[in-house]
């Protein structure tokens, strides 16, 4: 499905929703030493998060120390388990061990639990290689599984079965070190999402590409792999499902969900990574609706736009992943008023939980004026 200039328009579609404005009291740090942004939950095969007891759940979310420049983050990224409980979130250190993972930083992806054995499965980016002089833009999919273990603290144990799967397929993805490090550049083959289809029960891993063979430096493609064995071994990579080719650079952390009967597939991206020769969407939550996983896909609210940040505030939030709840989460990004402020404010953290509404081809965010932020 090419995602066009027909299908987006203006990108002023009355049906698309604003996100309330973020505040200062609207969210608190994970922890003082700690910047997290790309977040998701540790969920069920069917994508609803875990409850490890009493209501607590694990997530996954990118850290790094704080750098004066938020940028720079990008290039000591790890992906770090923390806890949700009443409220509150607690630090449990890196996800995987030291010396473990085989790129020189690690990049989204996606965990799942079998709740019977304990065993988890965690899908994610593996960016540049391990030992690396200077850092690259190469991104690898890897696969890694282990044992979650509740006893006291929660903890990931017994790390294995590291293997890079969904290798990319250059007759339809580009090669994501073919761009320059300049920010809104970046080739893409990453971000891996988990999905099962309600369906048939398959097996499928969403993710972020470029297209290959194309003319246009805005080349975002949305990609598709599924397993080909009971083991989620092998998986076989398919041609994009979606593709923003000559409209946009970057469809970032793809995923999908089954509601009422239809397949909605989400991604996230920033004004600046549009073709500006137009038309030019604001930094927000795109998406489109299908009768089935591989298409044909038609916009949401006719242009794509789920909703924006708002106008006072044009980067406030990024990262959006709806959950089968139709929760939204995200990570603070350039909070507060553009008039009230001086230079970039990262937040850092998670920002307020959103909700949506979804009918058919049309979603809208709930009550857009108010917030949730338990």
């Amino acid at each position: 499905m090419l995602w066009t200039v027909a299908h987006s328009g203006s990108f002023d579609s009355p049906r698309a929703s604003v996100a309330p404005l973020i505040t200062d009291g609207d969210f608190a740090a994970i922890a003082s030493d700690l910047d997290v942004w790309d977040a998701w939950p540790i969920q069920h095969p069917d994508g609803n998060p875990v409850d490890v007891g009493g209501g607590a759940v694990l997530w996954m979310a990118l850290g790094a120390p704080h750098f004066s420049d938020p940028d720079l983050r990008h290039g000591h990224a790890r992906i770090h388990l923390l806890q949700h409980y009443r409220g509150t979130w607690t630090n449990l250190g890196p996800t995987m061990p030291d010396g473990f993972s085989p790129g020189s930083r690690e990049w989204s992806g996606s965990a799942v639990l079998e709740a019977q054995t304990g065993e988890l499965t965690l899908y994610f980016t593996a960016t540049g290689r391990r030992g690396e002089a200077l850092l690259t833009f190469e991104q690898r999919l890897f696969r890694a599984r282990a044992t979650l273990s509740l006893a006291g603290q929660a903890q990931l144990e017994n790390w294995r079965d590291l293997a890079e799967i969904a290798v990319r397929d250059p007759a339809h993805y580009m090669a994501s070190d073919y761009g320059t490090g300049t920010i809104g550049t970046i080739k893409a083959y990453r971000d891996p999402a988990f999905f099962r289809d309600p369906q048939d029960g398959s097996r499928h891993l969403l993710f972020a590409a470029s297209a290959a063979h194309s003319r246009s430096g805005y080349n975002g493609v949305v990609g598709l792999a599924t397993a080909t064995d009971e083991a989620l071994d092998s998986w076989q990579v398919l041609p994009p499902i979606v593709s923003a080719d000559r409209l946009n650079n970057e469809l970032e952390r793809p995923h999908a969900i089954y509601h009422a009967g239809l397949y909605y597939l989400f991604w996230s991206t920033q004004r600046h990574v549009f073709n500006p020769a137009g038309p030019t969407g604001p930094t927000g939550l795109y998406g489109m609706v299908a009768d089935r996983l591989r298409g044909d896909w038609r916009p949401l609210n006719g242009t794509g736009l789920v909703f924006r940040n708002p106008d006072e505030a044009p980067a406030q939030a990024y990262s959006w992943l709806v959950m089968p709840d139709l929760a939204v989460t995200s990570f603070v990004d350039d909070w507060g008023s553009a008039v009230s402020k001086s230079g970039r404010n990262f937040g850092a953290t998670f920002a307020p939980m959103l909700s949506l509404v979804l009918d058919g081809d049309t979603v809208r965010l709930v009550d857009a004026g108010t917030k949730n932020t338990a």
